[in-house]
């Protein structure tokens, strides 16, 4: 299955919070003092916002996979058409460790298509320094920055 992902960038997260909650009908599934996120089914979204980003508003969107087939297809897809596809490949971001390749779209907005391997105690891979509990590779900048 893929899901739509979206993350914005808000100035504070608990007004955030409080208005998505009630968009949404739920509350996030993951919340951090700098993120919260919603993973629905109905709409079928991975909804994150952060106060991490380098601004407010929509900083990227992506397509959420859960096979690894999934990611190839979609990989294979962006090549094909000749697109310029960075392949992150395997990173911390997100207080979750992922297998991700970017890609900007003809208004330079930035998209995701990634994999969500396994949950994370940090943010970003960098933060993690010499703590091997934080489970990732280091990774380079992804055309997103983190995400």
């Amino acid at each position: 299955m893929k899901r739509m992902h979206i993350h914005v960038g808000v100035d504070q997260l608990d007004p955030a919070i409080t208005f998505y909650s009630a968009l949404f009908g739920a509350p996030p599934a993951k919340t951090k003092v700098d993120y919260a996120k919603w993973v629905l089914d109905d709409p079928c979204v991975n909804f994150a916002i952060s106060t991490r980003v380098s601004g407010r508003g929509v900083d990227h969107l992506g397509i959420q996979v859960d096979e690894d087939r999934e990611l190839e297809e979609m990989r294979d897809r962006l090549k094909a058409a000749d697109m310029s596809v960075f392949d992150e490949g395997e990173t911390v971001c997100c207080y979750a460790r992922s297998d991700k390749s970017w890609v900007e779209d003809p208004a330079g907005i930035a998209w995701e298509a990634y994999k969500t391997m396994d949950e994370a105690r940090f943010f970003h891979a960098d933060e993690a320094g010499d703590d091997s509990a934080a489970s990732a590779p280091e990774a380079g900048a992804s055309m997103g920055g983190c995400c």
